[in-house]
């Protein structure tokens, strides 16, 4: 079952490993251990700044900026190798298992996620300093692909999508899961619903992740990454 979560959208497997195992764990009444839920939400957050280099980077590209894809693409290859250290995969991770966690972080994961932490907000003041108000980008992304929230909400859309329409709905907070409810960030939101709106919700929502990962890190409980499981 877990596996296949992995490539229903490989570049964001973490979060999709997530959805499965909580829904299993609803399922059967499995009290995950704190220390479990805080390693999840970190990882999560993570591929949640992932997924949005990538996003960034190649969107950027389309659009005739290749400097911000190399960029963009450097800090993720650091993530990846985070998840390497964490469970020997980069993209189809199966980063989490019923119940909790395979196993605990591995010696040395909290220092490499600290020295990205230390300088990834300086890696987006320089993304923001190559686009938000170049007058390329402004008019190239600004009036495009116009989305309201009723038509985002007709049409199932969510996500930055839903919330650069001017909808403050987020999952974390209206249904907190892992860890989020200890969590304190801001939901990102634009209400132009246009092309710009929805680059600078992704932008803020990777700055709220990394608020995210310090939280988890800071906070990190002690104990067990795994439940006693039902023999089912």
């Amino acid at each position: 079952g877990q596996v296949w979560t992995d490539r229903t959208d490989y570049v964001a497997s973490v979060s999709n490993n997530l959805g499965w195992a909580e829904g299993v764990e609803k399922l059967f009444g499995i009290t995950v251990p704190r220390r479990a839920h805080y390693i999840r939400t970190m990882l999560t957050e993570l591929n949640r700044i992932t997924s949005h280099l990538l996003w960034l980077g190649t969107h950027a590209l389309d659009i005739g900026a290749m400097t911000v894809f190399l960029y963009a693409f450097r800090e993720r290859e650091e993530i990846l190798s985070m998840f390497e250290a964490f469970c020997g995969a980069r993209l189809t991770t199966t980063a989490f298992r019923i119940g909790g966690l395979r196993e605990d972080i591995p010696p040395g994961f909290e220092k490499q996620v600290r020295a990205f932490q230390a300088r990834f907000l300086d890696c987006l003041d320089e993304y923001e300093i190559l686009l938000t108000e170049n007058r390329i980008w402004k008019k190239r992304t600004i009036g495009v692909a116009l989305l309201n929230a009723e038509d985002a909400i007709a049409l199932g859309v969510t996500g930055p999508v839903l919330r650069a329409a001017g909808s403050n709905y987020d999952i974390r907070k209206a249904f907190p899961y892992a860890a989020y409810s200890e969590m304190d960030f801001k939901v990102a939101t634009q209400n132009e619903g246009d092309t710009y709106a929805r680059y600078l919700v992704r932008l803020e929502e990777m700055r709220q992740a990394h608020r995210i990962v310090n939280q988890c890190l800071d906070g990190l409980p002690e104990g067990p990454v795994m439940a006693k499981l039902p023999k089912v």
